[in-house]
């Protein structure tokens, strides 16, 4: 528990980066196809499908939807579903299909050693293969280093008309909700989020990229967003958007307490999954040295094990300590979080 560098050099320790040459030792004939259920909606993603199959044989076959709604549809399909892997973007995701049964165990060597410990599940049923940090953003301008810390800050009176954030709808809030009841308790949780609620510029409308804008346009000092949209917006092709990034300045909340919550990008083999192998082969390729940095400069994502070098603007982010301390409550916390800020006024 702890800083995330200590993961890293752990990790790192003990393992060569990856390649695809050892996924497995498995060779796969023509007509191989893996089918992915997958909440994510990248277009790198669609590169690194074209080279798995470049470099394995294996066909990717992609069915797009919410993960709420692949996970249903994954009950519903029992035995008969086409579906050999899951793909979330949220750990609670993940978490909640396994305990419904829906996820089988793989053990593999290169899954182990090619994402951290605490992010990936004990028992081998799901692993992360990217991270996203949820922090706040603040108009360089206008607020100076130091006026914001910590999550709890964002609820004090003195940001009051001066936050931007999305619905309380979206999963990453949801997650980050789930964290703040794991750290602070229900009762301290729901005062946060009924602040952060009265704190706001106007009503939660559009993602993140929105808030940012919103932001640096100066309709709020202070916006909460996921790192990567951060990072797409400044590796904008529109100069538009990258001048208004450059304006604000990224905040890791929480670096002297309990760390700043990260959520996952996660993949699992599904249970009744035909091809096994596929789909393990699959699941090794997304932790392997060339598709996480592909992953990291194109949607922006960390790299399962945090190595910044792989992407200049994470280098220039630098390491942060993670919130590991919540994160494996994260699924067992989120229908709580849903009901307190269902009370809270967060819309």
């Amino acid at each position: 528990m702890g800083f995330i560098r200590n993961i890293i050099i752990n990790a790192l320790s003990i393992v060569t980066v990856l390649a695809l040459a050892p996924l497995g030792g498995e060779v796969a004939g023509a007509g191989e196809v893996v089918h992915v259920y997958s909440h994510r909606h990248y277009g790198v993603d669609e590169k690194l499908n074209a080279l798995f199959t470049e470099k394995t044989g294996i066909e990717v076959k992609v069915v797009n939807a919410e993960a709420d709604q692949l996970i249903e549809r994954l009950k519903a399909e029992g035995e008969s579903s086409p579906a050999d892997v899951l793909i979330t973007v949220d750990a609670g995701r993940m978490q909640r299909a396994r305990k419904e049964g829906l996820l089988q165990p793989v053990q593999s060597e290169a899954l182990t050693r090619g994402t951290p410990p605490l992010l990936q599940d004990a028992d081998g049923y799901w692993y992360a293969y990217a991270i996203r940090a949820r922090v706040v953003l603040v108009a360089a301008d206008r607020v100076k280093e130091g006026e914001i810390q910590d999550y709890e800050d964002l609820a004090k009176p003195e940001w009051r008309g001066r936050v931007l954030v999305r619905s309380s709808s979206s999963s990453y809030n949801q997650a980050l909700m789930a964290s703040m009841v794991t750290a602070l308790g229900e009762e301290r949780a729901l005062a946060w989020a009924r602040g952060l609620a009265a704190n706001l510029a106007r009503p939660p409308q559009g993602g993140d990229r929105d808030q940012i804008k919103a932001c640096a346009a100066g309709l709020a000092d202070v916006c909460v967003s996921n790192t990567y949209y951060f990072g797409l917006l400044l590796n904008s092709t529109d100069p538009a958007e990258r001048a208004a990034a450059e304006k604000m300045r990224l905040v890791f909340p929480n670096q002297n307490g309990r760390g700043t919550h990260v959520n996952v990008s996660a993949a699992g083999v599904t249970k009744h999954a035909r091809n096994v192998a596929n789909a393990k082969t699959y699941l090794e390729f997304l932790v392997s040295s060339e598709a996480q940095k592909l992953l990291a400069n194109g949607s922006q994502e960390f790299p399962a094990l945090m190595d910044v070098t792989l992407n200049p603007t994470h280098e220039k982010w630098g390491t942060f300590k993670i919130d590991t301390e919540t994160f494996r409550k994260m699924g067992e916390d989120q229908p709580k979080a849903v009901r307190l800020i269902d009370a809270s006024g967060w819309k």
